[in-house]
């Protein structure tokens, strides 16, 4: 059954001064260790020291403020996602006022991508509000992708960011060879598990295994946003009996309406090679 973890239920955990985690997916919740992910408040000034273990990767998402890590010229916005490559180590430092990162990682990455020794051995980034807007061929969802192979260097991981409008809802399906999780940006949603209704709201995550039916509706007035992390990358999606297949078109622009940094044409989710 796919889990779900409520941000109002957890409680932080101290860590160092200014430096408050909360451990959102952790081996003891979802039962292995293919995607962990952290919460963090990093007060004005003070600093967080992360560390990925050997062979891990994974990526750092701001959700409000900003910073930067000692010795790094880049400071992190919420406009970026930064990729940790294996061997990452450093103390990310909160700018004016209080930060509030998501730290992803993947353990022993190998095991999902044997390449992973090609993923570049820097911190990079991506402005994903430079990457190109896709829209639902069917609905009115729209689409960024956060974390592809062109982006990351890697298969180990994909990412993307989904808007729901009011009253969309998204054809149900499950996926094969992957496990991914949902995280809450804004608004409210309901997700529809294995029939199951449950009404997720901002920072709270839902845990996908292989093989779960799921989808989602909008039904607030409000639009909502999630973004959305598959491990490894490639998977297979499989469409319930009846459901419109996911295609995806581009529209040109931007999340600012400027021409994007790259094109991405038109294609299937989860058909999405060369990304």
């Amino acid at each position: 059954m796919p889990v779900i973890i409520r941000h109002i239920d957890q409680k932080p955990t101290i860590v160092s001064p200014g430096c408050d985690i909360i451990r959102l997916l952790q081996p003891e919740v979802i039962g292995n260790d293919q995607i962990l992910l952290d919460y963090i408040k990093v007060a004005s000034d003070a600093e967080y020291n992360l560390v990925l273990e050997s062979g891990a990767v994974g990526w750092v998402q701001v959700l409000s403020g900003r910073g930067s890590f000692k010795g790094m010229t880049e400071t992190l916005t919420p406009d970026l996602i930064s990729y940790l490559p294996q061997g990452f180590h450093g103390n990310f430092v909160s700018g004016e006022g209080d930060a509030v990162v998501l730290v992803a990682r993947v353990s022993d990455a190998q095991r999902f991508d044997p390449d992973i020794n090609d993923m570049p051995r820097v911190l990079r980034h991506t402005d994903w509000t430079r990457e190109p807007i896709l829209e639902s061929e069917h609905d009115a969802r729209k689409r960024i992708y956060m974390a592809t192979p062109a982006l990351t260097g890697t298969n180990a991981f994909k990412g993307e960011m989904i808007t729901y409008p009011p009253g969309t809802a998204a054809p149900e399906h499950h996926h094969v060879g992957a496990e991914h999780f949902q995280y809450i940006i804004s608004g409210r949603i309901t997700a529809l598990l294995n029939g199951d209704r449950q009404e997720l709201e901002v920072g709270d995550v839902l845990y996908n295994y292989e093989h779960e039916l799921h989808t989602f509706i909008n039904e607030s007035d409000a639009e909502a946003v999630f973004v959305e992390f598959f491990v490894p990358g490639p998977c297979e999606t499989v469409w319930s009996p009846g459901a419109n297949v996911c295609a995806w078109l581009p529209t040109g622009i931007d999340s600012e309406g400027r021409k994007p940094a790259r094109e991405i044409a038109y294609h299937i989710h989860g058909q999405d090679d060369g990304l």
